[in-house]
């Protein structure tokens, strides 16, 4: 019997043996070297291009225009000049007046000097003022009583007189007796002495009729205090009565209106912080707005600092008064004023806000071939420029000697290039600025974009499982 050879076996034993084991070692080592070199190429490409995008920068244009420095504080619209009307008599006000129109007289009424404002009820004056004028009648019939009674008085002395005379002449005849001698000089005595009681008489007499007249002046002048007249030209600013209403005139005057005497001409009441007050001068330009009129700017001039300062709450304020024409008659007393006094003014000037003055980069975003420049220290236009960056000059402060230095920075591309420039004013917002290479809308930069960069690298890494969200669809 033929055997037939297994080549089954020689194959299993192939398969199997050392040398297999290693290249099937070899193949698994190589293929993981390649998808390990494919992940890392396309990280690094992934990265690398993160990298590019992750610089975005911010940017701000320059502008050409004008730069205002200020200082801003709220105040108050007031009238130039204001009478408070009151009452000198209590009363109950019966009715008012009418004005130019013949309309009653209320608020916005206009008014001319010796107008009848109100009717107070006068009937207890009118009443006071009848008793004083029969007093005055009355003092005036004792006046002229008492001289005739000093006349009779008169009369009496001169007879007595004659009678005394003639008992001179008789008493060395001795046909006169003693005692009738003595009767007629007691008498003589008696009505000289009468004369001057009479004289007496007409001066108490007089005084109680200028006593009376004063009285009666005093009830005529409370009777016209019943009658409350203007004693301006004006406006009726406030009226502060009702008819029907009883005003009580004690130690105080009780106010019934108030009128402005001209609103063609307003004033704005300011409250200024000490730390300010002593920028402000008379004479200096100022501009407001009130809320009645938005978008709309009014013009007026500082007209003098009120020395009374107040404290509040540790602060100290002074009170300015700023002068304001009001010929259209617009501005109504007492609206509320958002007020900038102008303290230095630029115009037709570059600005740029001023944090693009305070933004620095750091050295690997700079342009290349500036960045040598930009740090050594001997170099005069790197010097210029503060090595690195310059600050920017207080609010307020007005440059001198051409201004202090500063640096803009441009984008290109992934970089920025310096621009150098000199500083001016600041409001706070903008800068003036001036320099070589500028123009209106350049581009500065003023910072880095980094909420668009975390933005794309979240959004394009293939590596970060991608979280669906919103409206629950799929």
């Amino acid at each position: 019997m033929e055997t037939k050879p297994n080549t089954d076996m020689s194959n299993s034993v192939g398969i199997h043996s050392p040398s297999g084991r290693r290249k099937r070692l070899v193949k698994r080592i190589i293929t993981a070297l390649v998808v390990l070199g494919l992940i890392g190429g396309g990280a690094s490409l992934y990265f690398r291009g993160t990298d590019a995008q992750a610089v975005l920068y911010r940017t701000a244009e320059v502008t050409r225009g004008n730069l205002l420095v200020s200082i801003s504080a709220t105040g108050t619209l007031e009238p130039e000049e204001v009478v408070d009307v009151g009452a000198q008599v209590a009363g109950q006000i019966m009715s008012f007046g009418k004005d130019a129109g013949g309309k009653t007289i209320d608020y916005g009424s206009a008014v001319e000097a010796g107008m009848v404002l109100a009717q107070i009820d006068d009937s207890l004056y009118a009443a006071e003022g009848a008793q004083a004028e029969a007093q005055v009648q009355s003092s005036k019939a004792a006046v002229q009583r008492s001289v005739a009674d000093l006349e009779q008085l008169k009369a009496k002395y001169h007879q007595a007189e004659r009678d005394s005379a003639r008992a001179q002449k008789l008493e060395p005849s001795g046909a006169l007796a003693q005692s009738a001698h003595d009767a007629y000089e007691s008498a003589y005595e008696t009505a000289r002495a009468n004369v001057a009681v009479g004289e007496a008489s007409i001066l108490q007499a007089k005084a109680s009729l200028a006593q009376a007249e004063a009285v009666l002046r005093r009830a005529q002048r409370n009777l016209s205090y019943c009658t409350i007249k203007s004693p301006v030209k004006g406006v009726i600013v406030d009226r502060r009565v009702n008819i029907g209403q009883t005003v009580v005139a004690s130690l105080n005057a009780p106010s019934l209106f108030l009128i402005a005497k001209d609103l063609t001409r307003m004033q704005v009441w300011v409250a200024v912080n000490e730390a300010d007050i002593g920028k402000i001068r008379p004479g200096q330009p100022v501009s407001f707005t009130v809320d009645a009129f938005p978008g709309e700017s009014f013009r007026g001039e500082v007209g003098k600092v009120r020395l009374n300062a107040s404290m509040t709450q540790n602060v100290v304020t002074y009170t300015v008064e700023i002068i304001t024409e009001n010929a259209g008659g617009r501005l109504l007393p007492y609206l509320t004023a958002n007020v900038r006094f102008e303290l230095s003014r630029r115009d037709d000037v570059f600005t740029v806000p001023i944090t693009g003055l305070r933004w620095k980069p750091s050295p690997d975003q700079v342009v290349p071939e500036f960045r040598e420049t930009m740090n050594n220290p001997g170099d005069k236009k790197g010097r210029a420029g503060g090595g690195q960056y310059s600050k920017t000059k207080a609010i307020g402060e007005a440059s001198s000697g051409g201004g202090s230095r500063g640096m803009l920075w441009v984008a290109e591309g992934e970089y920025v290039r310096p621009i150098r420039v000199r500083v001016g004013l600041s409001d706070g917002a903008n800068t003036e600025i001036e320099g070589e290479n500028l123009s209106n809308g350049m581009k500065i930069v003023v910072g880095l974009d980094t909420n668009n960069n975390k933005a794309s690298t979240q959004t394009t890494n293939p590596f970060v499982p991608q979280i669906r969200r919103g409206g629950g669809g799929r």
